[in-house]
């Protein structure tokens, strides 16, 4: 009997000592996405004739004792916006309705070599510019804890698919919290990786070449155990250009090995910025639990960090991005709409969508300065924690309503929607590896995630600390009405 929940780790070895095939698991995950993906409207573009070619290719490999990649034979899915040649990329995005990718960006081929079985892709905001998953092609996604609320965005068909037992394994997207806001809202491990770690090309929105001037936008996992984040990475880590070139990806080993020896920071809260009490109950937990094991823990911020500054130089450089490939008549009304929020970070939304190149260079030169500032302080720590975003899975929002202009409850509060991105914006601003994790839930019971937070391309760091966390006070629970 096959395990839904299984992790992918798990999964793997059962195929490797032949207990299940790989045309079986397939066909187990297919009849799950049959049964339960009318609940959560997860999977959206099927693969279901090219997974049973490959299903069948992996077995055959198998009975010839041949090993062809870290991921031979698992089932698995990626975001829809990830390019596969052959399939349909729409980003969520009316106008790319039947859009069909001619080439596979460099991530997706990496985890199609390492001999993955491609289940589909999954649901998405447009543009990928939203914390829900929700468009006018495929509709709304719905969190398998509540399907009244959010699976989070811009990956949270992939998370919601994980989550649910859909599929052991989601490669997405993260620039404002994509991967990791999901993982937090349906209660999954998630990996933003170090910026440059992963080739930061092969999806769409964006170009179809290796891009070093866009930053901020990373590919990573989302798992139900941080074992298999590492894993996942292992497979998309590399250098961009590959074999053409001299350079090679060596990622450190983690710091540390023992939740006792590690080094932990935690972000002070900020009057300005109401967060979840249960979220901010969670973390305080944590914080004396990780004393009780003899961790070094302190709530302390790097000399000279000031949160406001710090996150209105981030909004200011993610508008750049964000907005880049609008049409000039597109940026104007969106220019129009936004003075109508009441946002405090307004203005740097509007700098950023009307930034000149002298004021797009002096971003970057400000960006290094705050990676200097977060190079001297990991000498001292090892991890940062920070909640992964100021609430839980909130209820559905609607679309018709730019993000810019919505707002959500916070506790007794009312705040602008997009403080969503702030405490994702900590780690994406200086291009450092963030893993999302689940740590509780609220008395509604809904997941609680926290994120951690490493050095720059120490990645096996932050993700070692939350797979230490696991073993120690659990990880992943299957949501109950997906068990059958």
């Amino acid at each position: 009997m096959i395990d839904p929940f299984s992790t992918a780790t798990t999964l793997l070895q059962l195929l490797q000592q032949r207990r299940v095939s790989s045309v079986e698991l397939l066909q187990f995950y297919l009849e799950r996405i049959k049964r339960y993906n009318t609940k959560i409207n997860a999977i959206v573009i099927p693969n279901e004739e090219q997974a049973y070619q490959q299903a069948t290719a992996a077995d055959q490999a198998y009975a010839r004792d041949e090993k062809s990649g870290a991921l031979q034979g698992l089932p698995l899915t990626l975001k829809d916006c990830i390019e596969v040649a052959g399939m349909r990329t729409t980003a969520g995005d009316l106008d790319k309705e039947q859009y069909v990718s001619t080439q596979t960006g460099p991530a997706a081929q990496r985890i199609l070599d390492a001999g993955a079985v491609l289940l589909g892709k999954t649901n998405v905001p447009p543009g990928l510019s939203d914390w829900q998953a929700n468009n006018m092609l495929f509709g709304r996604s719905n969190n398998p804890w509540d399907q009244n609320r959010t699976p989070g965005g811009s990956t949270g068909g992939g998370a919601a698919a994980v989550a649910a037992g859909l599929t052991p394994l989601e490669f997405g997207t993260d620039i404002a919290g994509s991967i990791r806001v999901p993982a937090a809202f349906c209660g999954l491990y998630g990996h933003r990786p170090s910026e440059t770690a992963v080739p930061r090309y092969g999806r769409k929105p964006g170009i179809p070449l290796p891009n070093p001037a866009s930053v901020f936008g990373v590919q990573g996992p989302l798992a139900r155990s941080a074992a298999d984040l590492q894993l996942a990475l292992d497979v998309i880590a590399a250098p961009v250009i590959g074999e053409d070139v001299a350079w090679k990806l060596s990622l450190p080993a983690a710091r540390q090995n023992r939740l006792a020896d590690f080094r932990v920071a935690i972000l002070p809260f900020v009057d300005w910025l109401p967060v979840d009490e249960h979220i901010v109950t969670a973390l305080a937990e944590l914080e004396e639990r990780l004393r009780q094991q003899g961790a070094m823990v302190r709530r302390v911020q790097p000399d000279g960090f000031n949160l406001r500054e710090y996150t209105e130089t981030y909004i200011t450089m993610l508008s750049v991005f964000m907005y880049a490939e609008k049409e000039q008549e597109q940026r104007e009304h969106i220019i129009a709409q936004m003075r109508q929020s009441t946002d405090p970070f307004t203005a740097a939304k509007l700098a950023g969508i009307q930034a000149t190149a002298g004021q797009f260079l002096a971003l970057h030169t400000r960006r290094e300065q705050y990676r200097a500032l977060f190079r001297d302080f990991f000498q001292q720590w090892d991890i940062l924690l920070t909640p992964v975003t100021i609430v839980p899975a909130f209820k559905h929002q609607g679309i018709e309503t730019p993000p810019y202009l919505r707002t959500l409850p916070v506790n007794r509060e009312t705040v602008p929607y997009e403080f969503l991105e702030i405490y994702p914006g900590v780690a994406t601003l200086i291009g450092h590896p963030a893993t999302a994790f689940p740590y509780g839930k609220t008395p509604h019971g809904l997941p609680i995630g926290l994120q951690a937070i490493g050095p720059y391309l120490e990645d096996r760091t932050a993700i070692t600390f939350a797979s230490l966390l696991e073993q120690a006070f659990g990880g992943f629970t299957a949501p109950p009405g997906f068990l059958d």
